[in-house]
């Protein structure tokens, strides 16, 4: 019998003053009763809008009716077919503006908790099944994958599945991209994401770490060395500035080098390792997005007193997702929107304020969200000694400027067909964020999967 309670089976959590000081996973999962009864929500619709609303087209009714049955095993298995990081994508994924988005039940109440139950099958599987890993059989091609990240591992995964032999070049010394040095561990545990990858390595992927391309091979020597195709999955991994005074001062960060140093580096166990992170007393995050949600809450939990969000707008333009909002104001956090930094104030090199201006919203812009815009005579100073910028990442240079016959946009992305991503360089592929700039990792694996499709078809007809 269908469960027709309005809501969604609440999530289990560590108390809020609890988790702001560690580092452990805050939401802890559903028991398989829990889960048994969040699946019975599901109406097995007959058009199953919740499959378009997801990029990678999980068959998301039949997975639910597995898990509804006490099938869990089967429900991964479901998952799996066409969705390789499974444990990933439903800890991260948006499934608000996703699959959860279509789900007939949030026309009179809360959508079916798709990603809680996607992410409790994978767990699942992992600790209490055997995995079953049958080498597909070598067609003797090539293809070679640049960039170690969530687009770069879907394309690789499937690629691997039809048989070819897939290299995959990470310039870090651990593939992952985002979802290792990104996402901080509360949200998504490190040991998880490396058992994922395990499994691509379990069908044949190999993957060659500290292979920064465009300086130790070029896309066109790997062409010449004879892969059959090249994908390039590099994200964009180079953070912006607001270009204003005070930027080059001692307790200034990038969102991405902060998080680099405590999720990939483990600067969250200094001493234990050797990777330090100093935050002041007091630190503000600029900008609105996840990826600020991630590093003030991180700021918290290395023992800042006081971490601010500072944003120019309100938060109902916020395009952080609205479970990551939450979550922050739960840890104390304290947002001071419609803020913007003019700034940052120094003393003897070191961050000693940052000077801001109160906006308000005007007119709609392009994005259709209101333009903000500043008030008069409303400079004030917040007392910071740590200042992250967390406005937005573009694509690192070094692949276009070494690549002949590459088309780029003028901010940077590689050009790419938005169905077979194939670029303007014949047997060249690229998707993810190195496309689109920065995005969501469940957009960047659906680039992979389309890349994957659109590779094994160009070498069949090569």
């Amino acid at each position: 019998m269908a469960n027709m309670c309005p809501t969604k089976t609440p999530m289990p959590e560590q108390a809020p003053t609890v988790r702001n000081k560690n580092f452990k996973e805050v939401a802890l999962g559903y028991t398989p009763d829990q889960a048994i009864e969040e699946a019975k929500r599901c109406l097995n619709c007959k058009n199953k809008p919740c499959v378009s609303g997801c990029p990678v087209n999980v068959k998301i009714p039949d997975f639910l009716a597995f898990i509804a049955e006490g099938e869990f095993e089967k429900a991964y298995l479901k998952i799996t077919e066409t969705n390789a990081l499974p444990a990933i994508c439903g800890r991260v994924c948006p499934q608000e503006n996703q699959c959860e988005g279509k789900c007939v039940r949030g026309l009179k109440g809360e959508s079916v908790a798709i990603g809680r139950l996607e992410r409790f099958a994978a767990d699942y599987y992992r600790e209490n099944c055997i995995a079953k890993t049958n080498k597909p059989t070598s067609n003797g091609k090539k293809v070679a994958v640049i960039g170690g990240g969530p687009a770069s591992l879907s394309c690789a995964g499937d690629l691997a599945k039809k048989g070819y032999s897939v290299t995959i070049f990470e310039a870090f010394h651990t593939a992952g991209g985002v979802l290792m040095y990104g996402i901080p561990e509360f949200r998504l545990p490190k040991d998880i994401v490396c058992k994922e990858i395990d499994n691509l390595r379990n069908i044949g992927v190999d993957i060659q770490t500290n292979m920064v391309i465009g300086k130790i091979l070029s896309v066109d020597e790997i062409l010449e060395s004879g892969y059959d195709a090249v994908f390039i999955g590099t994200g964009a991994g180079l953070p912006k500035f607001m270009g204003i005074d005070g930027e080059a001062l001692n307790g200034v960060y990038s969102a991405n080098e902060f998080l680099t140093r405590i999720n990939l580096m483990k600067a969250y166990k200094f001493p234990e390792t050797d990777t330090p992170v100093k935050v002041g007393k007091n630190v503000a995050v600029i900008g609105g997005g996840n990826v600020a949600m991630d590093a003030a809450r991180c700021a918290k939990r290395l023992g800042a007193e006081n971490v601010y969000i500072v944003y120019r707008r309100s938060e109902d333009e916020m395009p952080a997702r609205n479970e990551e909002i939450h979550h922050a104001k739960e840890e104390e956090i304290v947002f001071k929107t419609l803020t913007n930094p003019t700034r940052i104030i120094g003393e003897d090199g070191w961050v000693k304020g940052l000077e801001c201006v109160d906006m308000e919203l005007g007119e709609h812009d392009a994005s259709g969200r209101r333009r903000p815009v500043e008030k008069k005579d409303s400079q004030h100073i917040i007392d910071v000694q740590t200042v992250i910028m967390a406005i937005g990442q573009s694509p690192n240079p070094l692949i276009k400027s070494t690549t002949d016959g590459l088309a780029t946009q003028p901010w940077g992305g590689i050009i790419a067909d938005e169905q077979t991503c194939a670029t303007s360089k014949e047997g060249v592929y690229a998707g993810g964020d190195t496309v689109t700039g920065a995005a969501t990792v469940i957009l960047a694996m659906g680039a992979g999967k389309k890349a994957a499709a659109a590779i094994d078809e160009y070498i069949k007809n090569k």
